[in-house]
């Protein structure tokens, strides 16, 4: 919502709440998934509630948010999120890791741009 604001002229860039985050990439979840406290913080509308499955198998009611943008290197992901309890480590999944396309390095246990697209995002159509 600031995002678009600030775009659209009636708020000024610096207005926009900005946080840095270490997050958790996980490939075996889909979406971006963020904690109550970031939530509290950054106010992003709630537009749904859906069920997570966690790790441990628990089944879970969690608000979505929208308007999260992400950005890693020279690259941006505008995406929803989910809403885990808590402190709960955020997490990075598939599918904003596909749209940034990013990879992850194992050795060095590190996000990367994607080495054959290094100037900008290739996102697959096929």
């Amino acid at each position: 919502m600031e995002l678009e604001m600030a775009r659209r002229g009636f708020i000024d860039k610096d207005e926009v709440k900005r946080m840095h985050l270490n997050l958790l990439m996980d490939t075996g979840s889909y979406m971006l998934a963020i904690n109550e406290n970031i939530q509290e913080i950054m106010q992003f509308p709630v537009v749904e509630t859906k069920r997570a499955q966690l790790a441990n198998g628990q089944v879970i009611l969690c608000n979505v948010v929208s308007g999260v943008e992400l950005k890693f290197k020279n690259r941006r992901s505008h995406c929803s999120a989910m809403v885990l309890p808590g402190d709960s480590e955020p997490l990075l999944g598939a599918i904003p890791l596909e749209e940034m396309d990013v990879l992850i390095d194992p050795l060095r246990q590190e996000l990367i741009v994607n080495p054959e697209h290094p100037d900008m995002a290739v996102l697959k159509m096929k």
